[in-house]
């Protein structure tokens, strides 16, 4: 019902100007909380911070670089951080288990679980996996936290290291493990990158897609990774999460406001970052279950004329 409501009252957005003349009212810290530097949380968290910085005057912005998505909202929980980036999944536990303190300002666009394996090693399907040597993600993160589900539901037990995005792509090249899980938009430059120097394939997961739903929520959906992604690939059925931008429902709904309508006013920036931004629609943005939306973000929606 809200969101039926809310669709009544959304139109194009505005343009970016107003912002710089005034501020929306907006006020007081804006510590962004990412994920690591290869990775696309970190550059749309960066290109938030630079627009904050050139149309929000009195918003002192700064970003975190983290482990990423569990990490993220412990630190809004622990006011370490005043937004964060975070999947569908992770905010669902964390609303069950902290009820009332988190709210969404927006969805953002879907992550892709990617399970990247050498293109001419000896894993073909996702359950080769099984006692392989696997980076499941850095110690906090999301894809930690999706990774295990994901093995869960297959019953598939491997040899595990905890490594971010970065490390995991480093041992990757050098042939200390045979495979790593990463969640994030597409592309993920860390993989792009990877994918130039070794031959490298994606394992498709729409298998365990259904176990996952039914155990975890609706959370889940399959999503295809284009051949033209990543050098050498075929196209990938993987895994889809939505990502949500995070605060807590403490904060100020003048900042909330100010944030919100920064995003979308200046979307066309922020792609320039990383063109997971371009996704950002008005109409999906405020599709955030379990989460409700920030009162400021729901005034922005409000405030845009059918």
């Amino acid at each position: 019902m809200r969101r039926r409501a809310l669709l009544g009252l959304l139109a194009a957005v505005p343009v970016l100007g107003a912002c710089e003349s005034e501020g929306d009212g907006a006020s007081g810290t804006l510590r962004i909380a990412t994920g690591s530097p290869g990775a696309v949380y970190y550059r749309y968290g960066s290109a938030i911070a630079d627009l904050a910085r050139k149309y929000l005057p009195k918003v002192h912005a700064s970003v975190l670089s983290t482990a990423a998505s569990q990490i993220n909202v412990d630190y809004l929980l622990q006011d370490t951080a005043d937004v964060a980036f975070t999947q569908a999944d992770i905010a669902a536990g964390n609303e069950a288990a902290h009820p009332g303190q988190l709210a969404a300002l927006a969805r953002l666009y879907d992550d892709y679980i990617h399970v990247v394996v050498a293109a001419n090693g000896p894993i073909a399907n996702f359950p080769d996996l099984l006692g392989r040597r696997v980076s499941v993600g850095a110690q906090g993160s999301g894809t930690a936290i999706t990774a295990d589900r994901v093995l869960g539901v297959n019953d598939i037990a491997v040899e595990r290291a905890q490594l971010g995005l970065d490390d995991s792509v480093r041992a990757m090249h050098d042939g200390k493990i045979d495979a790593f899980f990463f969640s994030g938009g597409l592309p993920v430059a860390a993989i792009a990158e990877l994918a130039k120097q070794v031959p490298i394939r994606l394992l498709d997961l729409a298998a365990s897609v259904p176990s996952l739903r039914a155990r975890y929520g609706d959370y889940y959906a399959e999503r295809v990774v284009p051949a033209s992604t990543y050098t050498g690939i075929k196209p990938t059925v993987v895994i889809g999460i939505a990502n949500y931008l995070v605060v807590r429902l403490s904060m100020s709904e003048p900042l909330a406001y100010g944030v919100t309508r920064l995003i979308f006013e200046g979307r066309d920036e922020l792609a320039k970052a990383h063109q997971a931004a371009a996704r950002l629609n008005v109409r999906s943005a405020i599709s955030t279950p379990p989460l409700p939306l920030h009162p400021g973000a729901i005034r922005y929606y409000r405030a845009q004329k059918p």
